[in-house]
């Protein structure tokens, strides 16, 4: 008897009849002899409906309340669906996160889990009950509730699985398996039957909406067989593992792309040692994640310096940056934000010469000039102006034999969490 856990996002129970679409799909999964623990995010927009009642209250809410309130959505739904198993004849249990046992550090809003503490899963699971957990949250040793950010149902079921030693587990979303790109622009992307955890964590860093970085980091440290799938349909999802074959001549195997991105250039910098150490260092310490960088030759003795932020930071970047001014003298500090980040993903790069200029070759035939590069072993990003996006994706699908003749699955609109 197998131990699974299945993990079902926000437009997967986005209402009463996909709620009981998932209690019948958890039902046959116990007929086929499994044991099952299932992890479910807030159902549909209810988070987003919560957030804009605490902003028409309080522009800025504090961050302990508004954890508070965006637990309440799982808990709607841990509920909801365990009434639904019972409502089909089967012993269910729900919890809230931390009665799972979950325990996180005091960040509110992006809390990290320190341990976990599985023993009433585990109980529930010698009784013979379906044990289905709220994802996204937490508790301090202190009693504090938290949640855990973006990606927090995700990262919950993995973490989950990781502590029960399941088998398996299934992050049930609105696309049947991960692809090549979003089959939302490219309606002919190849679905991957499996993907290693570096590239998928390479893809997820860069922009892939259907897993989260941190539940991949937790997947690969644990050794969790990680499976994506739809809850729309049976059809086989995909499997992220250690390590995965490569379709015969496929060297790259996705393209992720952020909108979320912006760049940040200091022009006229003295070229004296620990400059960009005093920058990047006050940026960090202000928390600011900074991705991109790339510093131009010195003349007169001046550098000129750029790097990537996310568009949501860019303000608050720019802001750090321009009180350094009084001790770093510094010429002008612009920025640009009509940008976007494409990334190539494959661990066959490695071995094949040429992909990089290949990329480069067929951006410039779109006639898109690119701005920053960086590159990795098994993948290379460019920054490019947005205009033109769908147009380079699927040209760049086209350029490295990704297409199939088959139409992509997409079943609803995206998961939130």
């Amino acid at each position: 008897m197998s131990l699974y856990v299945m993990k079902f996002g926000g437009s997967s129970v986005g209402d009463i009849e996909r709620m009981k679409r998932v209690a019948g799909r958890i039902a046959d999964k116990q007929d086929e002899g499994h044991r099952c623990v299932v992890v479910v995010s807030a159902m549909g927009d209810t988070t987003d409906e919560l957030i804009d009642q605490a902003k028409q209250l309080n522009g800025q809410p504090p961050a302990r309340e508004m954890d508070m309130l965006m637990t309440t959505g799982e808990q709607i739904s841990v509920a909801l669906l365990s009434i639904a198993m019972s409502g089909i004849g089967r012993s269910a249990v729900s919890y809230t996160g931390w009665q799972a046992g979950f325990r996180t550090d005091e960040t509110h809003g992006r809390a990290r889990i320190n341990d976990i503490d599985p023993r009433r899963v585990l109980e529930s699971l010698e009784r013979g009950q379906i044990v289905i957990v709220a994802g996204f949250q937490g508790m301090t040793v202190d009693g504090e509730i938290t949640t855990l950010g973006r990606g927090g149902s995700d990262t919950t079921a993995v973490a989950l699985a990781a502590a029960i030693q399941a088998d398996v587990c299934e992050i049930y979303t609105d696309v049947d398996g991960i692809y090549s790109t979003d089959p939302r622009i490219v309606k002919t992307a190849r679905k991957l039957n499996e993907i290693s955890y570096d590239e998928m964590l390479e893809l997820a860093n860069l922009g892939a909406a259907v897993l989260h970085p941190r539940a991949v980091e937790y997947a690969k440290r644990y050794q969790v067989k990680l499976v994506v799938r739809s809850s729309f349909n049976h059809n086989e999802g995909t499997v992220v593992k250690e390590e995965a074959s490569m379709e015969q001549g496929v060297v790259v195997s996705g393209i992720a792309y952020d909108k979320n991105v912006a760049r940040i250039s200091i022009l006229g910098v003295p070229d004296v040692p620990g400059v960009l150490a005093q920058v990047f260092g006050k940026l960090a310490g202000e928390g600011v994640d900074v991705d991109i960088i790339v510093q131009s030759g010195v003349q007169d003795g001046k550098a000129d310096f750029s790097f990537t932020v996310a568009l949501s930071e860019l303000a608050h970047a720019k802001k750090v940056i321009e009180g350094l001014h009084s001790e770093l003298p510094y010429r002008e500090v612009t920025s640009e934000d009509n940008l976007v980040k494409v990334s190539i993903v494959g661990a066959g790069m490695v071995s094949h010469p040429g992909v990089a200029a290949q990329m480069f070759d067929v951006i410039s035939k779109e006639g898109v000039s690119i701005k920053m590069v960086s590159t990795s072993e098994i993948k290379v990003s460019c920054v490019i102006e947005s205009g033109n996006l769908q147009k380079i994706i699927q040209a760049l699908h086209t350029a490295y034999n990704l297409d199939t003749e088959e139409q992509a699955f997409v079943g609803g609109p995206k998961d939130r969490r």
